[in-house]
């Protein structure tokens, strides 16, 4: 029976929503049952309209519209027959520029908020239900021609996770703010207004340079206007043959230099750094036990989840998510540290990168949001690239469409945040995402509505390992099942997909739709993240040892009382100055939180042994010099002195002893 997790896989690749048919498990609440969102009109059109949709995650994750007045929910049932109109208007006009509207939404998974310019959308229903959206790679779709454009979220009882998404295309720019109930505003600026015509006019200018034919990605009206650029791996979707052999000198070069020398990946999970090299015997990049690959093709690169990349291990797709990553920004020739020695400033500097996601970058105005599916992955204490927010206690999202206002666009989060925030993503997990299971759907984007009734595959995804983190804040509890927001209603992307467990592991970004683009967070993994970055079902199957600690529902109380105290502690005069060593102090925790149990009990183990090592050292001396005493005291006879501890102690390796298994 597909889980929450698949459906959201489902609706990234196919554009295609529908409930899934397995309960999801759900923890104590800690967030309200309905979020208020403020929709923005910041285009110069007077004609502008919002959609919400999702999975209600209160209701059996049930198909969810919210209708024109913005506070009507509305459940499609299922239709007779695919291609079915909503017997709902869930249009919700924003009137005029500069206008807004207010909205409540109910605790939704895979969630996404649609903007459309000068026109209305068009979903439809397929028996299922299964909601049909907008898509991008489908000339007959009555969209197509359409301005729109989406972003990704999830709202749960952990927390709201929400990101702008570039995975499968851009159009119009979407800023994103958060404010939480202790007052904090966070931001996402995202394009300005004229962010799309910037956009294209460098694809333009990147196919002048190098003919690799990246303006084939701009898509514009009848009267030439653009209308959309597509993300390669859209680009490739409708039309096989553009990037043909793009990558390949770049591959071989890689290939080159880790045939005489290691590439560590740090999976940013329980299994650690692993090493890698090329088989000169098989022409892969083999890490080990773990696995290897062949070259990834400039499709694998874009997709972030086929050929090469399409792997079925928890360990291999950390593994992939870091190479993918690492190939999109063309940094293994410079960085075989993959990716903690990764720094912002050498992303795309090679003249063969992804020239797409190189632009989307430096036209933000704050540089964030996914380009690709695993754009969030990144240094374990880098710099957020994924342009997301979230929040355990949020009070107002606002979205605005056409670009920031003028008071947003000065706020984005700077690099500094504050004790309680880092004690809420101590359980983030940031960037892998699950590749689909083999679904049987038909691809809207071939053309038509998929089929409802083609159900996913009953094979599920073992969505709390550690092997498969999806990005996502921390938070309280929620379902188990929230999603990756790249991943999400789209979930499948980016991806960080929310596991959001009795622990936390927060809403990553969801939606990697691993061939396609959304993020939305919401359920499983996200685009369907990211993601993020998506809803993860627990598996009875996975070993106690080998999780995370911070996987481990802690009592309620502990929350609170850790809470009230970063509270006093953020509110006292002092605070200013001891915030650089309490900012250290909770990273070391949040490291700490991070190791398996296994890993504990190992390390716990080794510092006794080393401990009573050093103890015994000199209990050895002193044994050893009763015992030369006894002998001739020659100094160079078989009775003579011995010498013990000194060198043979110094020469232990403590650092051996100490590191990781």
């Amino acid at each position: 029976m597909p889980t929450l997790d698949q459906v959201l896989q489902v609706q990234r690749d196919t554009g295609v929503l529908q409930a899934p048919s397995t309960e999801t498990k759900t923890v104590s609440a800690q967030t309200d049952s309905t979020l208020s969102i403020a929709l923005v009109n910041n285009t110069s059109s007077s004609t502008v309209y919002a959609y919400i949709t999702g999975l209600a995650s209160q209701d059996n994750n049930a198909v969810f519209l919210l209708e024109s007045d913005g506070s009507t929910g509305y459940y499609p049932t299922s239709p007779s027959s695919t291609g079915t109109a909503l017997s709902a208007d869930c249009a919700i006009a924003l009137g005029a520029p500069g206008s807004s509207k207010t909205v409540t939404i109910p605790q939704l998974s895979g969630g996404r908020i649609w903007f459309s310019k000068d026109a209305t959308l068009t979903f439809l229903l397929n028996p299922g239900p299964a909601l049909v959206e907008p898509s991008v790679t489908n000339t007959s779709d009555p969209n197509y021609n359409i301005f729109w454009d989406f972003c990704e979220f999830t709202f749960n009882s952990s927390q709201v996770y929400i990101n702008i998404t570039y995975v499968d295309f851009v159009s119009l720019p979407i800023a994103l703010e958060l404010e939480n109930t202790s007052g904090t505003v966070t931001t996402v600026q995202g394009l300005p207004s004229d962010g799309l015509d910037t956009v294209c006019t460098a694809l333009t200018s990147q196919t002048a340079s190098d003919s690799a034919g990246w303006s084939s990605l701009i898509v514009t009206t009848s009267s030439g206007d653009n209308l959309r650029a597509l993300s390669p791996n859209s680009g490739i979707t409708m039309d096989s043959s553009l990037f043909s052999g793009y990558y390949q000198s770049y591959v071989d070069q890689v290939w080159s230099m880790y045939t005489d020398s290691d590439l560590q990946v740090d999976t940013q999970a329980s299994y650690g750094t692993v090493s890698g090299s090329v088989d000169t015997s098989t022409s892969e990049l083999t890490f080990g036990d773990a696995g290897s690959f062949a070259q990834p093709s400039a499709a694998d690169i874009f997709s972030c989840s086929s050929g090469s990349f399409a792997v079925d291990t928890d360990e291999l797709l950390n593994i992939a998510a870091r190479l993918a990553a690492a190939f999109n920004r063309s940094t293994l020739l410079i960085d075989s540290v993959q990716p903690d020695d990764e720094v912002v400033s050498t992303y795309y500097t090679n003249s063969i990168t992804n020239h797409y996601s190189r632009i989307l970058h430096a036209t933000n105005l704050d540089g964030k949001g996914y380009a690709f599916p695993y754009d969030d992955v990144g240094p374990s204490d880098g710099t957020d690239q994924s342009g997301s927010l979230y929040d355990s206690s949020p009070k107002l999202l606002t979205v605005t469409v056409g670009g920031p206002s003028s008071s947003s666009s000065s706020s984005t989060r700077s690099a500094a945040v504050n004790a309680r925030e880092h004690a809420v993503r101590l359980g983030q997990r940031p960037a892998g995402r699950r590749e689909p299971q083999h679904q049987r759907v038909v691809r809207r984007d071939s053309g038509g509505a998929s089929p409802a009734d083609e159900t996913a595959s009953e094979s599920v995804l073992d969505l709390d390992s550690d092997s498969a983190y999806h990005g996502s804040s921390g938070g309280g509890s929620g379902s188990i099942s929230d999603v990756d927001l790249e991943k999400g209603l789209d979930i499948a992307g980016k991806q960080e997909k929310l596991l959001v467990s009795s622990g936390e592991k927060p809403l990553p970004s969801y939606l990697l739709r691993g061939g396609g683009d959304r993020s939305g967070l919401g359920g499983s993994a996200g685009n369907v993240g990211g993601s993020g970055l998506g809803d993860k079902t627990l598996s009875s199957s996975s070993s106690l040892m080998s999780r995370p600690l911070n996987s481990f529902p802690a009592p309620a109380w502990a929350g609170r009382m850790v809470t009230s105290a970063l509270e006093r502690l953020e509110a006292s005069p002092s605070y200013a100055n001891m915030k650089p060593v309490v900012e250290v102090v909770v990273k070391l925790f949040g490291v700490f939180l991070s190791m398996s149990a296994r890993a504990l009990v190992s390390r716990l183990t080794m510092a006794l042994f080393l401990v009573s090592f050093y103890l015994a050292v000199p209990a050895i001396r002193g044994y050893s010099g009763l015992d030369a005493g006894a002998g001739s005291g020659a100094g160079d006879g078989d009775g003579g002195p011995i010498t013990v501890g000194g060198p043979m102690v110094d020469g232990v390796n403590a650092t051996s002893i100490l590191r990781p298994v």
